[in-house]
């Protein structure tokens, strides 16, 4: 599967969306990077899956609870309030995207290094917990 330009364009506004965010949280809660990082975030989101798909993904009934936390911490966050922000919109973050761990561990795991690191006794019980595969000891 190819992507389109534009979509090519949302995946690194979303990467920095990503970087300027953990920038902010590094410099002990930057406003403006964390605020920055929020619209780098949401526009490359909205660019990757469509307007349409975007507003049907936080629009879902199921998810309504993850998007009203998520939003209202990227109000917080513009409105000088940075750290409850990041912690009700990371809460939000977890309720919304919380299903696509999983296939991310999964795809992680094929990747030859990291795979590996993955795969170490103290990491390997951790992320299974994260990717929901529960495994009985026997």
């Amino acid at each position: 599967m190819w992507l389109s330009d534009g979509q090519k364009i949302g995946v690194a506004l979303t990467t920095f969306g990503g970087l300027f965010m953990l920038l902010g949280v590094m410099l002990f809660f930057d406003g403006a990077l964390l605020a920055l990082g929020n619209v780098l975030f949401i526009s490359g989101l909205t660019l990757i899956i469509g307007p349409t798909k975007t507003f049907y993904f936080f629009a879902r009934k199921q998810k309504i609870r993850g998007t009203l936390c998520f939003f209202g911490g990227i109000l917080l966050v513009f409105f000088k309030w940075p750290f409850f922000g990041m912690i009700l919109e990371a809460f939000g973050f977890l309720n919304l995207f919380g299903d696509f761990f999983p296939v991310v561990i999964t795809f992680m795991r094929q990747v030859p290094f990291v795979g590996t690191a993955l795969s170490l006794p103290y990491i390997r019980d951790v992320v299974d917990r994260i990717a929901g595969s529960r495994t009985s000891a026997v």
